[in-house]
């Protein structure tokens, strides 16, 4: 452990700041786009504060911007408690050279720290006019993808005055986070898929064009953790959830603790594309979006007939009867992420009877907001006139009313499926709804449902689908066996009747 001093020209009072090699890391890095964490435990948040504290001290005018989702959790986390910035900055606070007021930490020299929150996507345009040299995001996976990628079109430094060890390091962003929740899968996507851990890679200008780089951390990168609270790693052994034990413990990516759908498995539901009889009952389902993304998916129903032998086909043993098979998508968006490509519903109607064409489709279900005529046409209208026909209103009904299954329990009942299989399956080449349905997450506040903020558009689309064929998770009919003396005569004259063949009167 290593004591770390302010720089000339700084208080005379140093500030008593320790960083452990692994956090060291993260803080030194020459990237400038780094997610520094994984496990629980591995120091992410105390390394933000003494990185903050630092960098304020040794770059006069710095701005350095700390985001949590909740206001409360900036005072919980970062103000307060033994650790926090007014126990770690109280020699600078008591002699007069930093000032803590709300939401705000003055450093003598100009620099600032900013405490933020940004609990929707609407409260990111309150950053619209900023200028953040330093973007802190704590606990990133609880952030959507589109407000990280606002925040980080205010990151700049015009003018700043950099000393000779940071020339290039600045303006920069140092994120962490756990896995989970509902950033989970587009922060893997950026940060773990595709490049090892420590590697660097110098991003396109459309994903941002910077240095990004992922530092993985576990509790035994903080010794300090088990000197402040022996027993931490018990207690997450002992949280009851393998899942959140794996994720937290270890840092596994590949783990979606809290998922809305733990059911859904890629071994399971996944399967290659290949040819479908052509027999089979075929629909499509949508749910609308322009600024957000909208998704198109096309289905397949299985009457668990053998199709005969042709090579590359199913067979009835492969899809139990009544099962739904997602063969293709149409994912609105711009490069897999959730903004909408504002295309028109005329274009969006041309497009979906493009992909269709020899396709023998039955009908459509659409969000029901499509069907609204304001003023005017319905969407629906318009994409009829565009060509593209056979819809009619999906059920909405997201949760259970009235005695009926809804919507989300109807795609829950096809994913567990029956001891002849799931009821819902998927290809291959459907890769937002393989991306985006097992990252869904519980709405905090109403539990049964979706939490709205994640990227849920594939999810409805599949939700609509599912609510318009119901699907009753039933067993094979067993018939208990008979004693011959519980046969009656009729049962017997009747039986005679079918194998002569004879019509009974």
């Amino acid at each position: 452990m290593s004591t770390l001093a302010s720089r000339a020209g700084a208080p005379k009072a140093n500030l008593d700041l320790h960083l452990w090699p692994r956090q060291g890391d993260a803080f030194m890095t020459r990237a400038t786009e780094v997610l520094y964490g994984g496990a629980a435990g591995g120091g992410k948040s105390y390394l933000m504060r003494v990185a903050a504290a630092i960098w304020c001290a040794q770059i006069a005018g710095l701005q350095v911007y700390l985001f949590r989702r909740i206001s409360d959790d900036l005072v919980k986390n970062h103000v307060e408690g033994p650790k926090g910035f007014r126990a770690m900055l109280a020699p600078w606070a008591n002699a007069g050279f930093v000032d803590i007021i709300e939401g705000e930490i003055r450093f003598w020299n100009g620099s600032k720290i900013y405490l933020c929150h940004c609990k929707d996507e609407k409260d990111r345009f309150k950053y619209q006019g900023a200028e953040i040299h330093v973007l802190m995001i704590d606990e990133l996976t609880h952030f959507t993808e589109v407000i990280y990628r606002f925040l980080r079109t205010r990151v700049r430094a015009v003018g700043l005055a950099l000393p000779e060890v940071y020339r290039g390091a600045f303006p920069r962003i140092l994120c962490g986070s756990n896995p989970g929740n509902i950033g989970h899968h587009w922060v893997k996507a950026a940060w773990i898929d595709g490049a090892a851990p420590f590697d660097m890679r110098s991003m396109a200008q459309d994903e941002g064009g910077m240095l990004r780089q992922f530092i993985p951390a576990k509790m035994a990168d903080n010794p300090s953790l088990s000197e402040d609270d022996p027993g931490y790693e018990g207690k997450l052994s002992g949280s009851g959830s393998p899942a959140l034990v794996k994720a937290l413990k270890d840092g596994d990516w590949s783990v979606v603790e809290g998922a809305f759908f733990p059911e859904f498995s890629m071994a399971r539901h996944v399967i290659e594309a290949r040819a479908l009889p052509e027999h089979w009952t075929r629909f499509r389902a949508m749910d609308w979006g322009s600024a957000k993304p909208f998704c198109v998916g096309w289905y397949a129903v299985s009457d668990g007939q053998e199709p005969g032998d042709v090579p590359g086909t199913f067979r009835a043993s492969d899809i139990p009867r009544g099962a739904l098979v997602k063969y293709r998508e149409w994912y609105g968006a711009q490069n897999h992420n959730n903004v909408g490509l504002k295309m028109t519903v005329e274009e969006v109607g041309k497009g979906i009877s493009d992909r269709e064409a020899g396709d023998d489709i039955n009908y459509g279900v659409a969000d029901p907001a499509m069907f609204t005529a304001d003023g005017g046409p319905s969407m629906i209208e318009r994409m009829v006139k565009a060509g593209c026909r056979s819809w009619r209103r999906a059920d909405n009904a997201r949760i259970a009313r009235g005695g009926a299954m809804g919507g989300w329990d109807q795609l829950r009942a096809r994913l567990k499926g029956n001891e002849d299989g799931p009821g819902l399956l998927i290809f291959s080449s459907c890769l937002d709804t393989i991306r985006t349905l097992p990252a869904l997450q519980h709405d905090q506040s109403k539990p049964e449902d979706v939490d709205t903020e994640a990227e849920d558009h594939a999810g409805d689309e599949t939700r609509y689908a599912c609510m318009s064929r119901p699907y009753v998770t039933v067993g094979k009919p067993t018939v208990p066996a008979r004693d011959i003396r519980d046969v009656t005569i009729n049962e017997v004259w009747r039986a005679h009747e079918r194998k002569a063949g004879r019509r009974r009167w």
